[in-house]
């Protein structure tokens, strides 16, 4: 019977194959570092992780012909700096922490949501940032209270003007409501409301964005009236009662124009 290698195990698919695992141990918790086709090959994830372990080699020593993944680096180089042990890519520092998309790729998180990154896979697809959470995808941003499709720059932007840093004091939100676009004209601040419909239709110009996010649920229910059968998402106007928010629902204008594009 051969000896396998130290750290390394065989194991059998559901068809009967075999495959091989390795394992480490470090600080007496026991790491599973994958699955490999050869007990070869997890030998060597097997000798990496202890190199790792062993030593001050850092996360720019990573290449990509070692036959541990760059995820496991990370979590491996973070227990042995900070004896915390996470499945996903995070490095931690005292007040926030860095979660690494590939070598060359990380964002910067608070602290505080720590507990939720080590238990959801950040994944990106073009600028799109997201975890599956109970089966649903859902968009990172939303986590800071901003809806799908905002657009960066209009909707909400990064303080610092670095958008890998999504520390909760780096993000402001401009825009919170749906359809709700703020600008200055001649030194005041306003609000515009604005519902696509085969093209964009101006809601109105209100002096709050309230007035604004009202106007813009009430053109939603217009629309509804007249058989538009689109899925409008509608606004929760924060700060109202159900008796304040029925009044002004009442007192707002919406403009002439789109209601003559739909009577």
């Amino acid at each position: 019977m051969l000896t396998l290698p130290t750290g390394v195990y065989k194991a059998y698919k559901k068809d009967g194959s075999e495959y091989y695992r390795a394992s480490v141990t470090y600080l007496g918790k026991h790491i599973s570092l994958g699955s490999f086709p050869s007990d070869f090959c997890a030998s060597k994830a097997y000798e990496a992780a202890r190199t790792i372990l062993d030593s001050d080699i850092s996360l720019k020593d990573y290449t990509t012909d070692s036959y541990l993944s760059f995820d496991k680096w990370v979590s491996l180089i973070n227990f042995r700096d900070n004896k915390m042990y996470f499945k996903t890519p995070i490095y931690l520092f005292k007040k926030f922490f860095l979660y690494y998309i590939d070598k060359d790729t990380h964002y910067t998180f608070d602290a505080d949501d720590l507990f939720y990154y080590s238990n959801h896979k950040i994944m990106r697809r073009g600028g799109y940032l997201f975890v599956y959470d109970y089966g649903m995808q859902i968009n990172i941003l939303s986590r800071y209270g901003i809806r799908n499709y905002a657009v960066c720059g209009r909707d909400y932007r990064f303080v610092n003007g670095d958008t890998t840093d999504y520390r909760y004091k780096n993000i402001e939100i401009i825009n919170k409501y749906y359809g709700v676009y703020e600008y200055v004209k001649n030194g005041r601040t306003l609000y515009k409301a604005k519902i696509h419909i085969n093209g964009n239709y101006v809601i109105g110009t209100y002096k709050s964005e309230t007035e604004a996010a009202t106007a813009y649920n009430k053109a939603v229910d217009y629309l509804r009236s007249k058989g538009i059968k689109k899925d409008y998402a509608e606004n929760y106007i924060e700060g109202l009662s159900a008796i304040e928010y029925a009044s002004l629902y009442t007192q707002i204008r919406i403009s002439k124009k789109l209601k003559n594009a739909f009577p």
